[in-house]
């Protein structure tokens, strides 16, 4: 739908605004919210490695799909893709307060380009993301094992059309999300040069919000180049004191998230579904009080609020299949309040959050049973920050997106990257 387009075209310039807002603050020479003195000026170090990466990324494609396991025009498995990836990121210098506590965190903006096998009924999409990676282990001094995840919008699709593109049952919109996990081994050759290899997790969808949304699903291989622009020749070096990193003030902080989005929804008429016409408005709020353990973990409680325009419509038994008639109930069985439990992983700019939960006060219907939230938060300013969830029904029935906005209250969190 135009609407819908149109909103997330939106959303990714404004998300990719805040970010580079983030990066000039981050090269500013002055620190804010440090418990303790300043007598270290090397570890409260802000300056940046700036980085350029190329990936290269053959894949898979799981056969989830009818389409992909050859009911299409070329009467052919869909099995195989490639992509290349151009990235831009920066890190903060060895020995830094940031890269200890962080263990080497890089973040940036990446473009990809895609090549599926029946570019005829897919199309040759491009992706643009935001992403993340750390280390995990320092295998030796040249030699570490890392993961990053990328997250953001593809484009150019050739979805599913009736008449058009009949057996595309997989691909439902123009413009779909586009989510990836990779672990990899990092190599550095030199000063400037590192190579990483490793494997890939892609997941494309359209988060609801069109149908068809089966998803597609890929795992595969990346292999990199990454070329650092002002990295030091002592990177190998340890200095000969590094004073400790300030305590973490523990504490209970409180985030107040409002969100909104749309969603396509499918009712049961007789033994199938049938996609009921138009989409239909979802808004909500979450008030999570979080315990922070640390300067990477918080957990806690949610009362989570939504309101639901698709829930517990239903369709006439006795009209024909194709004179649907669908009902809409009254407000009370839209709403619903419920309580999940949270857990959520800090990085600079980016928190990534999951959560488990059931509707406590409910009419029923398509409001009983769990729910799972998977979010991520990225940092506006210190408090503030773009809220992007996505709901989950019994671990397997995709319910709706959660974009919105949060505020952060009784924020005692230290920042050594703004």
């Amino acid at each position: 739908m135009k609407s819908g387009t149109e909103r997330l075209n939106v959303l990714i310039i404004l998300i990719a605004m805040c970010f580079l807002s983030g990066i000039a603050f981050a090269d500013d020479g002055t620190y804010k919210n440090v418990p303790g003195d300043m007598t270290d000026s090397i570890s409260y170090s802000r300056r940046l490695i700036h980085r350029l990466g190329i990936d290269g990324r053959p894949t898979y494609i799981f056969p989830t799909n009818s389409f992909l396991r050859g009911d299409n025009m070329d009467m052919k498995p869909i099995r195989k893709s490639i992509s290349a990836h151009l990235k831009y990121s920066f890190q903060y210098y060895p020995n830094s307060y940031t890269d200890r506590i962080y263990r080497g965190s890089y973040q940036g903006l990446g473009l990809a380009m895609y090549s599926f096998d029946n570019k005829e009924e897919i199309g040759t999409p491009f992706a643009l993301y935001l992403f993340q990676g750390a280390r995990i282990a320092q295998l030796n001094p040249r030699l570490s094992f890392n993961y990053e995840w990328n997250f953001g919008a593809s484009f150019g699709w050739k979805p599913y059309e009736e008449y058009d593109n009949p057996y595309n049952k997989v691909i439902g919109s123009k413009i779909n999300a586009y989510i990836n996990t990779n672990f990899y081994l990092n190599y550095i050759l030199s000063k400037e040069l590192d190579l990483t290899a490793g494997v890939d997790l892609t997941h494309f969808s359209n988060g609801n919000t069109r149908f068809p949304n089966a998803g597609l699903n890929t795992v595969g291989l990346k292999v990199g180049l990454v070329y650092n622009f002002n990295r030091n020749g002592d990177l190998f070096s340890k200095p000969f004191f590094q004073p400790p990193v300030p305590r973490f003030p523990r504490h209970i902080s409180y985030d107040v998230v409002l969100f909104g989005s749309w969603r396509r929804k499918g009712v049961y008429v007789g033994e199938g579904q049938v996609a009921a016409p138009g989409a239909f408005a979802v808004a909500g709020f979450n008030i999570n009080p979080m315990y922070n353990f640390g300067y990477n973990f918080r957990a806690g409680v949610s009362v989570d609020g939504v309101y639901d325009e698709s829930a517990n419509i239903y369709a006439d038994p006795y009209s024909s299949s194709s004179t649907e008639q669908f009902y809409r109930p009254p407000l009370s069985y839209q709403l619903a309040l419920g309580l999940s439990a949270r857990a959520e992983y800090v990085m600079p700019y980016f928190t990534v959050g999951i959560g488990l939960g059931g509707n406590v006060i409910h009419r029923g219907g398509d409001l009983k049973g769990l729910y799972q939230v998977l979010a991520l938060k990225i940092e506006v300013t210190r408090s503030s920050f773009i809220h992007i969830g996505y709901n989950l029904q019994n671990f397997h029935t995709p319910n709706y997106l959660m974009l919105g906005i949060g505020y952060r209250f009784h924020n005692k969190y230290p920042t050594f990257h703004r």
